[in-house]
């Protein structure tokens, strides 16, 4: 039977306190790779760390940082460097605030690319080089479905996501001929915080409670329901393993066949 084994692999994730990127952090340990978890909230991260240490037998580290300020991201180089090098990094953030285009003003929209896109590309520069010198590397950004059809009241996503498939297609390019394969993540919607607080948004907004708005959301998904945050960690593991060495430049959606486009 195949199987998954990333053992002596060391997986970096970002946002991995909780969400997507702790159901992702969890799924890579599980499958033996140590990881390093980063988050703003050094409790959450603790907790997480326990939690994945009570399942896998790996170790785990953690990083606390805000990915939207500079010296936050030169201190998480910093203390990469006394750690390790990873061969496996997933990036994935929280959502700017939700809200319909002209309720947005110019600090929103530099809001959403500090933490969108710039803590991605800094990030990567900085991992590369090691990747590099070892002939083996597994970038893959967490994005979202709004890549592919706009979804309401979250104009700032639908707008700066896009920029990572870009990213995505420029470095499977750039970095494939160095063993690097770079791919992107297009989560439908999975049952995080962040979901909750949209759908509190909606509810206010509808005059609904929060449970029918989730209700709302699982409609247009042909599977009937939410998707949750290690359905994502099962695709990570999979293309940071040689089964998925061949996938290079690819933006995946998983979102139990809720988008429309064919392309």
């Amino acid at each position: 039977m195949i199987g998954i084994d990333l053992s002596g692999k060391l997986a970096f994730t970002t946002a991995s306190s909780k969400g997507i990127g702790f159901g992702v952090a969890r799924v890579l340990a599980k499958a033996g790779a140590d990881v390093i978890l980063l988050s703003r909230s050094e409790e959450n991260l603790r907790k997480a760390k326990e939690r994945i240490r009570r399942e896998s037998d790996v170790e785990v580290h953690y990083i606390v940082a805000d990915l939207t300020k500079r010296g936050d991201l030169e201190k998480t180089v910093r203390e990469l460097e006394n750690i390790g090098e990873p061969d496996i990094f997933f990036f994935s953030t929280g959502g700017p605030r939700p809200g319909y285009f002209m309720e947005m003003d110019m600090e929103d929209w530099e809001g959403a690319v500090r933490l969108l896109l710039y803590p991605a590309v800094y990030l990567t520069k900085a991992l590369v080089p090691a990747m590099e010198r070892k002939g083996f590397g597994r970038i893959i950004y967490s994005t979202s479905v709004a890549i592919k059809e706009p979804i309401p009241n979250i104009a700032l996503s639908n707008v700066v996501r896009i920029s990572m498939a870009g990213l995505v297609r420029t470095l499977a390019k750039e970095l494939g001929p160095k063993g690097i394969t770079v791919n992107g993540i297009m989560p439908g919607i999975i049952r995080t915080d962040r979901m909750i607080q949209l759908a509190k948004d909606r509810a206010q907004r509808e005059g609904k409670t929060v449970e029918e708005a989730l209700q709302e959301y699982a409609k247009p998904i042909p599977l009937g329901r939410l998707g949750e945050p290690e359905e994502i960690g099962y695709l990570v593991a999979f293309l940071s393993s040689e089964l998925g060495s061949y996938i290079n430049g690819a933006m995946i959606p998983v979102d139990g066949g809720r988008l429309n486009s064919v392309f």
